[in-house]
């Protein structure tokens, strides 16, 4: 009774503007991810009044779900391993070594970052068919004689493309990490005689647990719930797929349900696993201050390597990206290592079919509004986090940065199971739906690069504003909005350029061509016989250009601070 007493004496000293604000954000994510969330675990354990565990059975007992499980969790698990064969080296290298070329190689190994791996796939799998560039290259020097089925069936396809695209968020924990290790650590260990793999077997790599857990699960996650990549590569039986062909069927058929549940929890289950794994041991270092990591010129025998390391990795990483550039130029693709003729015509078709061009004009329209909303909303969560003291504040800190948790196919099939038959009825008109869910999956991004500009403004300039008579108005007007401008613009920015190529929700909430946004106006391209491929692929440039617009400011903006938005 004395700790509820003490909540609600807190409640009643605390500023009644800052209590009002912290109910009407916590009543914006109750109506718009926990309910939602409660509505699937709802349809999944209650069918016509009964509760039952039927459908979870079925899910375990039948060869199809059971098999669809084992291979999402395959794909997810086979991913972050290559993944972190690509990004830990690389890491290393990037921070422990000097070398000629060295920023324009950190801007090269993010290139991935602007391009989802579904569009990737479509040029892959043509640069990588039976008779497709690799093979007509490796035959016509005598190096195979009979073409490769690379991708046969596209299980390996989607690792593939998976690791390539995800690899940025591993390396850019893996670095941060790797840059705040304190460098007498490994003196003292240098002094006691370890050297070489010992070290880092001992020293550095211990210290690069805590990185390495918070990207490989957003590697893991991302990996186990993608489902752009599986249906271009037309690899139905994975978790995501099945979800999103159960949509239709939500209101008759409770096994979506149940999959979005188990999909949720083993989610849940492997972010906790790696939070409680990285706090099982002290990470924590004694050094005071700026670290400045230990940065060597490389010489000797590691230089040929550790080129030919960067070359390797980059040009693996920009092939998705250069696959889909010839495919979108290419006249016709058939039969030859590289296109025959180009044109430019299929951008023509991109920018102005009926199709491609709704698709630009939705994702622009969903995109602006859904950044509005986390502007407003992450300014407003930034500034209670970081200027005010109340009760609930840890809760709204987490709630806030719940959504970099959640699956986005689980809040769109939340959505749908949650407002089908209301005035936000998806099978009418989902735009108010997609616009809140960009903006909720997105928001984490606002709220950190705003919590991030009141860290860095000193409350002192606001106090010197309230002394001589401004109100807290007219202080976060003019004091503190100017000063943290190019953080909330940028947190904006990402925003923004992560909606316009937003996969789960588009697929699953956009059922309408008329609201197709632009990556389902893609899938739906690359299902057209034809130039379907060539004019997705095109249109996936037209996208892939207008992020890598958005995160060239946002970085100019952020500068190396960009990196905090992507870790976990």
């Amino acid at each position: 009774m004395s700790k509820l007493s003490d909540l609600i004496k807190s409640y009643k000293t605390s500023d009644w503007k800052t209590i009002s604000l912290f109910f009407l954000i916590m009543s914006f994510f109750t109506v718009f991810l926990l309910i939602p969330i409660l509505y699937i675990f709802k349809g999944s354990f209650l069918v016509n009044g009964e509760f039952t565990l039927f459908y979870f059975s079925l899910m375990y007992s039948d060869p199809f779900y059971s098999q669809s499980i084992i291979n999402s969790l395959i794909i997810a698990i086979s991913s972050t391993i290559l993944t972190t064969i690509i990004a830990l080296p690389m890491a290393y290298f990037m921070v422990r070594y000097d070398f000629r070329g060295k920023s324009l190689v950190q801007g090269l190994l993010l290139i991935p970052l602007v391009m989802p791996p579904f569009v990737g796939a479509i040029g892959m799998k043509k640069m990588f068919a039976r008779y497709g560039a690799v093979n007509l290259l490796l035959m016509q020097y005598n190096l195979i004689q009979q073409p490769i089925d690379w991708f046969a069936g596209g299980f390996f396809g989607i690792i593939i493309l998976e690791a390539l695209h995800l690899y940025p968020y591993l390396y850019l924990n893996l670095a941060a990490s790797l840059a705040n290790i304190d460098p007498t650590l490994e003196e003292q260990a240098e002094n006691l005689g370890a050297s070489g793999l010992q070290l880092f077997r001992t020293i550095t790599l211990p210290l690069l647990i805590p990185g390495y857990l918070a990207g490989a699960t957003i590697v893991f996650v991302w990996a186990f719930t993608d489902l752009g990549t599986p249906l271009i590569f037309e690899f139905t039986k994975v978790v995501p797929v099945i979800i999103f062909n159960m949509t239709k069927d939500i209101q008759i058929n409770p096994m979506g349900y149940a999959l979005t549940v188990s999909t949720l929890l083993l989610s849940i289950f492997f972010v906790i696993f790696a939070r409680r794994y990285g706090s099982k041991k002290s990470y924590e270092m004694l050094g005071r201050g700026h670290i400045i990591p230990r940065v060597r010129k490389i010489t000797g025998w590691k230089v040929p390597l550790v080129y030919l390391l960067i070359i390797f990795t980059v040009a693996a990483a920009m092939l998705p990206q250069i696959s889909v550039i010839l495919f979108s130029f290419a006249e016709e693709w058939f039969l030859t290592i590289l296109p025959a003729s180009y044109t430019l015509e299929y951008y023509k078709i991109a920018i102005t079919s009926p199709l491609t061009t709704t698709g630009i004009i939705n994702s622009l329209k969903y995109s602006t509004f859904s950044t509005l909303i986390d502007i407003v909303l992450g300014v407003t969560i930034g500034y209670l986090l970081a200027r005010r003291q109340f009760p609930g504040k840890d809760i709204l800190d987490s709630v806030s940065m719940l959504p970099l948790a959640i699956p986005g196919i689980v809040i769109a099939f939340g959505y749908v199971s949650t407002f089908t038959g209301t005035v936000l009825d998806p099978f009418f008109d989902p735009t108010l739906l997609l616009i809140l869910s960009y903006s909720v999956r997105r928001l984490p991004y606002s709220v950190r690069a705003s919590y991030s500009g009141f860290q860095q403004t000193s409350v002192s300039l606001e106090e010197a504003s309230l002394s001589v008579g401004a109100s807290p108005f007219k202080t976060l007007l003019y004091i503190t909005a100017p000063l943290i401008m190019a953080n909330v613009i940028a947190g904006g920015i990402m925003s923004f350029s992560a909606a316009m190529m937003e996969v789960s929700d588009s697929m699953i909430l956009a059922l309408k061509e008329q609201f197709y946004p632009i990556s389902k106006a893609i899938y739906s391209a690359d299902l057209r016989l034809g130039d379907g491929a060539y004019v997705a692929s095109a249109l996936g440039m037209v996208g892939t250009m207008i992020v890598t617009t958005c995160l060239l400011i946002a970085n100019k903006l952020l500068g190396k601070s960009i990196g905090e938005l992507f870790r976990a």
